[in-house]
């Protein structure tokens, strides 16, 4: 289980970094993610800071969620966190897939990895879930 703990707590980091940054500088996470050098979010322009806003905030809300699955082991929270995790990680993926044109290899190249990770990881996930014993979902320890 602690594969699939540090599972979550990584994605709620990921969800963390991003949503924070979002929700508290729109702008500064328009210009600079993921980084200076490489814009991702300023090659689909124009910027929208109430869109940033709530896609932070939507960010910061799934990371709660996560923490919550990680920090209680619960089997079917986990399981919805990952599904819940999976039903924006896939759409966005496929959106990015179909506009990377318009950017410098690199950052298609870095794009796709990262993005193709945050789906291929909660996947890899799901089936250790069904090992939690339903002790632990009633709150029985083993």
């Amino acid at each position: 289980m602690s594969i699939l703990r540090a599972g979550l707590a990584f994605l709620a980091l990921v969800q963390a970094i991003v949503g924070g940054w979002s929700l508290l500088g729109p702008q500064n996470f328009y210009d600079n993610f993921p980084s200076p050098t490489n814009r991702w979010v300023a090659y689909f322009p124009p910027f929208n800071e109430h869109l940033l806003r709530d896609f932070g905030s939507l960010n910061l809300a799934l990371c709660a969620v996560l923490v919550f699955a990680a920090v209680t082991m619960e089997r079917r929270l986990i399981q919805a966190a990952l599904v819940g995790y999976l039903v924006f990680a896939v759409p966005h993926l496929i959106f990015h897939l179909g506009h990377l044109s318009h950017m410098p290899l690199v950052d298609q190249v870095g794009n796709v990895v990262s993005l193709a990770g945050v789906v291929l990881i909660p996947l890899a996930l799901l089936p250790l879930t069904l090992r939690i014993s339903r002790n632990i979902d009633s709150g029985v320890n083993q």
